[in-house]
């Protein structure tokens, strides 16, 4: 019988233990934390987004890094499979806007107690607060790559296996566990691991109106990224101001589009904040509340339009007097007005750090790695799953089932007997 060794306890990790176990070999999973699942604990702020219910066009489009590497894990363990596999763990699941797919429950600790629930029933051996130091790779025969023979334990012990899948996640969210000891490891038996960066993570903004407006979060505005004339994103959903700049689904996912070309300075980006409403329709919309309080001051005619926080940098930006008395507001101010909602500018500056990153970009080249198994093409019998890879995707639950897509070919990959390959 095949033994299996997975090194995190983790989404990719549990997923990946839980398919090798159902196919009958023995697992040991390796976990360094007090608890299974700790990052997974503050997904979706607590609610855990598990995958995204839409075609598999759209999912692939929503990959930003390696898209065609993931065909084949994705065709093997699609979203749908995800959602069975869930509510066949006994965890029921909803389906809210952009086919963002949740427990019912709205409890993420539910997606954990059913993978914990799935492993348990299939003899996984889980180990906590085990640390794993690095694998041991026997050499093989003349000619033939080197082999996965284990783990070194921190303890000082080690652990012999057949194979080893490991999973330890990115460098995001540190304080969860995720502190890079898989690229540590696969540099260690010879795979590269390409550049580095926070991804799905706040933007920071050069002008000060931003933290003028701390706290206001807005939805169903438009937001667009480019440099000059060239766009590099645009999407609806989503945001929020904050003291350094803005954050929410929208700003997260604009941040794993514009990445490289925000490393050759800064880059403009307009938000929409009526997207609903064309220019001529805004204006009229704009003229009935002005009729409605024609004997007002500009200052206190916005507050149908406009949230509180924004009305004062909307009147700077709009260049009017907010003493002016609405009747006396000409057609060409109302214009300005209208460029200050309909185009509210500021200048993207750069990225926050991996604490604030829900996922890392970059990872152990899938140039090196087998795209159907997910096994390394330097060291027979070692796997890979989840976001120690270079793959990543947008917000939405398309991370998520990256991890349980690599997880499955992994973890059905390896515990294959030898005679079965």
């Amino acid at each position: 019988m095949n033994r299996v060794a997975v090194v995190g306890g983790g989404a990719s990790g549990m997923f990946a233990a839980a398919a090798a176990a159902r196919s009958g070999c023995q697992v040991d999973l390796f976990e360094k934390n007090e608890k299974l699942g700790k990052k997974l604990y503050i997904t979706g702020k607590g609610r855990c987004n598990l995958t995204n219910d839409c075609e598999m066009e759209e999912l692939l489009e929503a990959v930003c890094s390696n898209r065609k590497f993931l065909y084949s894990a994705f065709y093997g363990f699609t979203n749908r499979d995800a959602i069975r596999f869930f509510e066949e763990a006994g965890m029921p699941v909803k389906t809210e806007r952009g086919n963002r797919v949740f427990p019912v429950s709205d409890h993420a600790s539910d997606v954990i107690g059913a993978l914990a629930g799935e492993m348990k029933k299939s003899g996984v051996k889980v180990h906590l607060n085990r640390e794993v130091e690095g694998l041991l790779l026997a050499g093989g025969k003349e000619g033939e790559l080197p082999g996965a023979a284990g783990l070194r334990l921190k303890d000082g012990t080690s652990f012999c296996a057949d194979r080893v899948i490991v999973a330890t996640g990115g460098l995001s969210y540190p304080s969860t566990g995720s502190t890079g000891d898989g690229y540590r490891f696969a540099r260690e038996a010879g795979h590269s691991v390409t550049e580095l960066s926070p991804s799905l993570v706040p933007l920071t903004v050069q002008e000060e109106d931003a933290a003028a407006m701390q706290g206001l979060s807005l939805k169903n505005v438009e937001v667009t990224v480019s440099r000059g004339k060239k766009q590099l994103f645009r999407d609806f959903g989503e945001m929020m101001f904050t003291h350094f700049g803005v954050t929410g689904p929208l700003i997260l996912s604009a941040s794993s589009r514009i990445q490289k070309e925000l490393k050759k300075g800064p880059l403009d980006m307009k938000i929409d904040l009526k997207p609903a409403l064309e220019r001529e329709r805004l204006d009229g919309r704009i003229l009935r509340d002005f009729e409605e309080n024609k004997n007002r001051q500009f200052k206190n005619a916005l507050g149908a339009l406009l949230p509180a926080k924004m009305i004062p940098v909307i009147i700077r930006r709009s260049g009017i007097d907010p003493q002016k008395a609405v009747h006396d507001i000409s057609r060409q101010e109302r214009q300005k007005l209208t460029d200050a909602i309909k185009s509210f500018g500021l200048t993207i500056t750069g990225l926050r750090g991996y604490r604030e990153a829900v996922i890392t970009r970059g990872g152990i080249s899938v140039k090196e790695v087998n795209p159907s198994t997910m096994e390394s093409r330097l060291v027979r019998g070692l796997y890979f799953a989840g976001e120690v890879l270079d793959v990543d995707a947008v917000t939405g639950g398309f991370n998520l089932q990256i991890a349980w897509s690599t997880g499955y070919a992994a973890g059905c990959a390896a515990a294959k007997s030898e005679n079965e390959e």
